[in-house]
């Protein structure tokens, strides 16, 4: 029988790789800032992996409350959620923001 996951450490599990997330995606912005492309994609790609783990625990625990273990949301099941949401929304952003930042650079790079 598959362990139904604890609603507190799930809600931990989404702060902690949200969080690593939301830093590994403020990391690319660092480096494109610099101009160092390359780390920035490095840093986005474990972002996303975070991203992903953080995810996976939550996929869990939706999936034990559809098969019958009704979990009630805390509040800081609630946070952990948002905690998760905001860092992706970052993530986006800076994503956007990479972009931008190299085509800047590449725009500065033929003007000269």
């Amino acid at each position: 029988m598959e362990r139904i996951p604890d609603l507190e450490e799930v809600s931990l599990e989404l702060i902690l790789h949200g969080g690593n997330a939301r830093a590994e995606a403020f990391e690319a912005l660092k480096a494109a800032r610099e101009g160092d492309f390359e780390k920035a994609q490095m840093h986005l790609k474990q972002s996303e992996e975070e991203i992903k783990v953080a995810h996976e625990a939550q996929t869990a625990m939706l999936q034990s409350d559809g098969e019958g273990a009704k979990t009630k949301a805390d509040l800081l099941f609630v946070h952990a959620h948002g905690h998760l949401q905001t860092a992706m929304a970052e993530k986006g952003l800076i994503e956007e923001m990479v972009l931008l930042y190299k085509k800047l650079h590449k725009d500065y790079l033929r003007a000269r």
